[in-house]
């Protein structure tokens, strides 16, 4: 029965994610490039950051000790930082409801600035320290 709801958790905080990462990875700005924005309904990002938030909460709960598996992505520096990992999970939820909030508010200057350097300050203080990045791609190489 834990497998299953931790599996809903982790899709959903994937999901979120994804929605503001995505906004933050391409440098678009919620006045420039996101759709959501161009239909001039900044106010819709709420519903995306409020369930952020929610899963923020429940980001420590998803790594018990001893969870590290050969395919996951987590460091080790997880347990071994352990109140670090909660403060960049805390930190992610209390960022996420600040934009939930300016959001609602229909602030799309706030909107805008806080999209601009969520993944860095929300996403990234956790991502950044605490999970292995993915490879690089290489490059192609000429034919000759």
């Amino acid at each position: 029965m834990l497998r299953p709801m931790r599996t809903v958790v982790i899709l959903g905080t994937l999901v979120a994610l994804a929605v503001v990462g995505c906004a933050t990875a391409t440098k678009t700005t919620i006045g420039t490039g996101d759709p959501v924005a161009k239909a001039g309904a900044p106010e819709t990002v709420a519903v995306n950051a409020e369930a952020l938030s929610l899963h923020a909460q429940r980001i420590p709960s998803l790594f018990p000790e001893g969870s590290l598996t050969d395919k996951s992505k987590a460091k080790p520096d997880i347990w071994q930082k352990w109140p670090e990992f909660q403060a960049a999970a805390k930190n992610l939820e209390n960022r996420a409801a600040t934009l939930r909030d300016q959001a609602v508010a229909k602030d799309g200057t706030a909107v805008t600035a806080t999209v601009q350097t969520f993944g860095r300050d929300a996403c990234g203080t956790c991502h950044t320290p605490f999970r292995v990045p993915p490879p690089q791609q290489q490059p192609a190489q000429p034919r000759s």
